[in-house]
């Protein structure tokens, strides 16, 4: 069976109902492919009286109808050059796409801001609010480096390369901070050349980019210890009283993450269903992690359980049919910082330290075999477990001190 050849043409023709008061009208190509057409305007007028309509080009000998058929030749090979493109790329050509590989068109779509406003509105369904945010806070920079480094507020996917990666890393490093913000470390840094190495990746997946160009590129994060609550700070939190119920609220919500090891968004999706009781008097969480999928099953310590019951009926939790009253990241982290003041803790205190406290001062310290507690967390890794290990300076001490119990008795 032969392959059907596609038939393909070039004309320029006269708008006479465009005509100007100069009397000139202006001169438009018409490309068909397979039978169908598409027109667009050439940027050049002729008066009727000097145009061939059968020859479809000006007639005469002077100088200027001489150089308006050269400029029309011209705009032809053009033409007839992104048509032979396309069907090199072997892709079903049709008359709007020469129009657009002609006119750069067919490039305008793949544009870095583009690529930007794609995956943030495609994304934001599937990702949580807070990585939606950091994601724009990215694009912003990205912008601003452009303006800065190229006077240019777009840049086509193609023209990518390493060097504008690194560019664009040293003008993150280089860049003064807001009012209010604090100067960009290197591991944010890293996060947003992370955050933009995914939505390149996304341009390659989706065939806008042929050469990917953080091929050669490696982020360097630091190693940084995770922060954690000792004994005597976490005494001082469960013991201190508060008169002010929203501080009350949160000194539970972030005790319950201490004894649970669970995120801020899965606490705050937990529902009546995902509390079973596993066996007479044993109660369970069991649910799973928005942000990995991994199923989530915590048996349940008698302090997290009292907070359940304590707010069962309380009437922000019955009105939200959670677990527990809701409340959003940012003032919690918020309420925090002031709890944090009042019970003398220096540490920076954020709602994820509670997490980092359940398996270091809650789970490790107290002897809890490491690939138990690498289940409680719904790490899929045990070597992601095994960072909480390495920060616990005071185990370290315990075991060695049961080794020379150990010893001592074998001799």
């Amino acid at each position: 069976m032969k392959k059907q050849k596609n038939s393909f043409g070039v004309i320029f023709y006269l708008r006479k109902y465009k005509t100007a008061n100069s009397g000139k009208a202006p001169i438009y190509a018409r490309i068909t492919v397979n039978g169908h057409r598409t027109d667009l305007s050439v940027k050049r007028s002729v008066l009727p009286a000097n145009w061939n309509d059968l020859k479809g080009m000006a007639k005469g000998s002077r100088e200027e109808i001489l150089k308006l058929n050269n400029y029309l030749e011209e705009y032809r090979a053009g033409i007839v050059e992104a048509y032979q493109q396309l069907q090199l790329q072997k892709k079903l050509v049709t008359a709007e796409l020469v129009k657009d590989k002609f006119t750069g068109e067919d490039l305008s779509e793949y544009t870095l801001c583009k690529l930007m406003d794609y995956h943030n509105t495609e994304e934001a369904e599937v990702l949580e609010k807070g990585t939606v945010k950091n994601y724009f806070t990215t694009q912003k920079y990205l912008k601003e480096f452009m303006w800065e480094r190229f006077k240019t507020t777009d840049k086509y996917l193609s023209e990518l390369s390493y060097k504008f990666i690194t560019e664009f890393e040293f003008f993150l490093r280089k860049r003064k901070p807001e009012k209010g913000q604090r100067q960009l470390e290197n591991n944010g840094i890293m996060k947003h050349l992370e955050r933009f190495c995914k939505m390149i990746n996304l341009a390659v997946r989706m065939e806008w980019i042929e050469r990917n160009p953080f091929h050669a590129y490696r982020l360097k994060f630091e190693k940084v210890e995770r922060q954690f609550l000792t004994k005597v700070e976490l005494n001082r939190i469960e013991n201190k009283q508060f008169d002010i119920f929203r501080l009350q609220l949160v000194q539970d919500l972030f005790i319950f993450s201490c004894y649970t090891g669970l995120a801020y968004r899965d606490v705050f999706n937990l529902m009546p269903e995902h509390l079973v009781e596993w066996s007479e008097g044993s109660f369970w969480l069991v649910s799973s992690r928005q942000k990995t999928s991994v199923a989530i099953k915590v048996p349940l310590l008698p302090k997290a359980l009292a907070i359940i019951e304590k707010y069962k009926d309380h009437p922000q939790t019955v009105n939200s049919g959670k677990l527990l009253p809701p409340l959003s990241n940012q003032k919690l982290n918020s309420y925090l910082k002031e709890i944090a003041d009042l019970c003398r803790i220096t540490k920076p205190l954020t709602f994820h330290i509670a997490r980092h406290t359940f398996a270091t001062t809650i789970a490790l310290t107290n002897k809890v075999p490491i690939e138990t507690v690498s289940k409680l967390l719904s790490h899929t890794k045990l070597s992601t477990t095994q960072i909480y290990a390495k920060v616990i300076e005071s185990k370290l001490g315990e075991d060695m001190d049961d080794l020379r119990l150990k010893l001592a008795k074998g001799a």
